[in-house]
């Protein structure tokens, strides 16, 4: 039996998801500067020793919260699919996968602020910045398959290069995603722009 889903193994993830839960849930209503372990504890309904027990610091949990956004994004982009990616037609994955990178609803709002955070402290922390370049890498490389397959399918404009246009795509989501966080345009207003974009590159 694998001790990860059943018994004291899978109790203790769940712990720590709860935990980095309720850090989302803070970042979503308060931002990321009211996040300490007794903020945390209150939210999550625990003593601050509780906290402590899973989590040594403040910046320990915040990755914690970080990797489980990421988590969560992923679940809900997956049922938004509602089937492998591979199954799905290229230009309806493209754009769930995209769209999910602009907030919407507070647990995007919460995920993304997480996100936007880690990003500000990759200029002066190396280790950080190495994590962002593998996470980019991995979503540039899904961006230009699904561009790839469309292009096979002579759905992508002419002499369109999948790897450059995956960049441009991703670099245009992230700084419509930053605008809608500090309210320089709405999410329906990004969402649209992200979809005209996408919908230039295809004939």
């Amino acid at each position: 039996m694998d001790r990860r889903t059943r018994g004291p193994g899978a109790q203790h993830d769940q712990r720590r998801h709860d935990l980095a839960d309720a850090v989302l849930r803070i970042v979503a209503h308060r931002g990321l500067a009211a996040v300490s372990l007794n903020e945390v504890a209150t939210e999550a309904g625990v003593s601050s020793g509780r906290v402590q027990h899973y989590f040594a610091n403040k910046e320990t949990l915040i990755a914690a919260a970080f990797a489980r956004g990421n988590e969560l994004s992923e679940a809900r982009i997956a049922h938004r699919l509602g089937a492998a990616i591979d199954d799905v037609p290229p230009r309806f994955a493209l754009t769930v996968l995209l769209t999910e990178l602009i907030p919407h609803d507070a647990e995007t709002l919460a995920h993304l602020r997480v996100r936007q955070s880690f990003t500000a402290r990759a200029l002066s922390d190396g280790a950080i910045a190495a994590g962002l370049r593998q996470q980019y890498a991995r979503l540039h490389e899904a961006v230009a398959a699904l561009l790839a397959r469309s292009a096979g399918a002579a759905a992508l404009r002419p002499h369109l290069d999948p790897d450059d246009a995956a960049i441009g795509l991703v670099a245009l989501t992230e700084g419509l995603a930053y605008y809608v966080l500090i309210e320089v345009r709405s999410a329906e207003a990004a969402r649209d722009h992200l979809l005209r974009e996408i919908g230039a590159l295809y004939v």
